[in-house]
């Protein structure tokens, strides 16, 4: 069967431009199975069945992941989905006002923001709790976003956490401006004496979907970081819906491969792996922060839930692909792993799983008691500095509430 690039490039001679890119159909469903399966250049160190496999490539991002390291990255996920799954059953109660599932892209979140320094930035989407939970946000602080009481409350400096993005794809662009500064000012490819980057270089990494890749910000993206040499990693995660459109309704060809267009390496990496994560990550900010410009990582996963709490995935995909999905389940590859090699046993996951219904008890806890803020909340905390404009606007706002009350009283 013909190669899917055959017909993304052709060769001179071949006929007229427009008739050389059209595919035939073997070649489209070559493209397909390539963009539906993980394909042959699938990045991966840890299978399904939760065997080790050797990457002469990757294998010496991960040499300090020893069993106590991987028992600590098996901890971080079961915490963040029990977390999530306590989410969700929250706004089902009515205690939040919605809330963006990341059921099976644990890995993909875990193992690129551990491969985070405390001087790196990420920007998210609004699914990065994962990566939130890995920067040290306190995970009640999210609940305030989607309560609809706060946006972000946390330090953003402090944490390296950018606030969580609504407008799709928009986070490329602030990122790409930010990685942009970074390199301005020089904090990026400076190198130590044995030749490896200085403990103080610095990189950005943005979170987007496979969706977001349709949107235009995202390519403007591409286009700046690759022009300046951001030390920017895109990292999408490609959990093969967006909402209720598959990922073959938006490209012919796997999206790690629309990075050779902008003129920067691409690579995917399976997204539920997060060994590999870890690795991919890790080399891309290597990259970035040597000075050699942005990397796009397509993290190859699953989303297992709804696109968010107000969506109902079953009108739009069939059950069968769930359910051969969960065999690729994120955290149940490392706990095989971790019981096959005798690194952990049934009290070490008995432990963890008591860990994380008390971490979702404390979350629950928080939540039905958190206190409902004053009418003048949400005209805080906009701008840095005082804004006239911002102030007239809040005192009209509170004159026409107390209009209601004055009028109680008549």
């Amino acid at each position: 069967m013909s190669s899917p690039e055959q017909w993304t490039h052709p060769d001179p001679g071949e006929g007229p431009a427009a008739q050389a890119a059209q595919p035939s159909r073997e070649q489209v469903i070559a493209g397909l199975r390539a963009t539906t399966e993980g394909g042959a250049e699938l990045t991966q160190l840890l299978t399904p069945e939760g065997e080790r496999v050797g990457s002469p490539r990757f294998d010496r991002y991960v040499e300090d992941i020893d069993a106590e390291a991987l028992r600590g990255l098996y901890r971080d996920m079961v915490l963040v989905r029990r977390a999530d799954r306590e989410c969700n059953a929250m706004q089902r109660q009515g205690q939040l006002g919605i809330w963006v599932p990341l059921l099976g892209q644990e890995a993909a979140q875990i193992g690129s923001g551990r491969a985070l320094k405390p001087q790196d930035m990420a920007f998210p989407s609004y699914r990065e709790h994962g990566v939130a939970f890995t920067r040290g946000v306190d995970f009640r602080e999210l609940l305030g976003i989607f309560r609809c009481t706060d946006h972000s409350g946390w330090d953003f400096r402090a944490h390296g956490f950018h606030p969580y993005t609504i407008v799709i794809g928009n986070q490329v662009l602030n990122a790409a401006g930010y990685a942009m500064g970074q390199r301005f000012e020089g904090k990026v490819g400076n190198t130590d004496t044995d030749g490896r980057p200085a403990e103080h270089d610095e990189a950005t990494i943005v979170y987007f979907g496979d969706g977001a890749t349709s949107q235009g910000d995202v390519h403007e993206g591409f286009v700046w970081a690759a022009v300046y040499d951001a030390p920017l990693v895109f990292f999408c995660q490609n959990n093969q819906w967006a909402i209720s459109e598959p990922t073959e309704r938006q490209s012919r060809l796997p999206l790690y491969q629309r990075a050779r267009g902008y003129g920067f390496p691409g690579i995917r990496v399976d997204g539920n792996d997060v060994l590999a994560c870890l690795a991919v990550t890790r080399w891309a900010l290597e990259e970035c922060r040597h000075g050699n410009g942005p990397v796009l990582i397509e993290a190859f996963t699953y989303r297992m839930d709804a696109h968010t709490t107000t969506d109902d995935p079953t009108r739009y995909r069939l059950s069968d692909e769930l359910e051969a999905w969960k065999l690729k389940d994120p955290i149940e590859r490392v706990r095989a792993h971790l019981a096959r090699n005798g690194f952990a046993e049934g009290s070490f996951f008995e432990q963890i799983q008591a860990e994380a219904d008390e971490f979702a008890a404390q979350l629950r806890d928080f939540c039905f008691n958190m206190p409902e803020p004053p009418p003048e909340r949400v005209f805080s905390q906009v701008y840095a500095e005082p804004s006239p404009e911002l102030d007239a606007q809040r005192e009209e706002y509170l004159a026409y509430l107390d209009g209601f009350a004055t009028a109680g009283e008549r």
